[in-house]
């Protein structure tokens, strides 16, 4: 049997994730932070990013914005609980994150969320992003946020930490 043609780079058919991943995702940066500290933790985000998800990489150096919409509308569609709009245009592609799956199984099911969570979408994206030509600009967080994916040449000012909120 073939495996289905679909953006994500997994070989997984099943048509959603599973929510209580969440709580693996969770212990394992919480571990990383305090066992490591911030700065390991970026770095794994980073390394997750460039490495883990090469290909989605790959797939956007060479389908360009129209290949990062596509990724992301069949992300979040497998993704149990997610309200979020992809917006395309000839630019940019935006998310407009209106309920972060994550956040809300883990505050549904009473878990502390490690502060740095929503960081996580930054680094592990901007690195993902690189190979393409792109960057990432995420504002919000803490459930709700903003990504947007434009080409590195824009004259956007660089990601400020400060602009993502920490989970709670």
């Amino acid at each position: 049997m073939t495996p289905p043609v679909t953006p994500l780079p997994y070989m997984d058919t099943k048509p959603h994730g599973h929510a209580d991943f969440y709580f693996a995702i969770n212990a394992t940066f919480r571990f990383i932070l305090k066992r490591f500290g911030l700065e390991a933790l970026r770095r794994y985000w980073q390394d997750m990013g460039a490495k883990y998800h090469q290909p989605v990489g790959e797939r956007w150096r060479q389908g360009g914005l129209s290949a990062v919409a596509e990724h992301w509308r069949a992300f979040f569609a497998a993704e149990p609980g997610a309200e979020v709009e992809v917006i395309e245009d000839a630019d940019e592609v935006s998310l407009e994150v209106r309920t972060c799956p994550m956040i809300k199984h883990l505050r549904e099911h009473q878990r502390e969320i490690v502060p740095c969570l929503c960081q996580h979408c930054y680094y592990v994206s901007e690195a993902m992003a690189a190979p393409a030509g792109l960057t990432v600009r995420i504002s919000g967080g803490n459930g709700a946020c903003t990504q947007r994916f434009l080409r590195q040449t824009s004259n956007e000012p660089g990601q400020q930490l400060a602009d993502i909120k920490e989970a709670a």
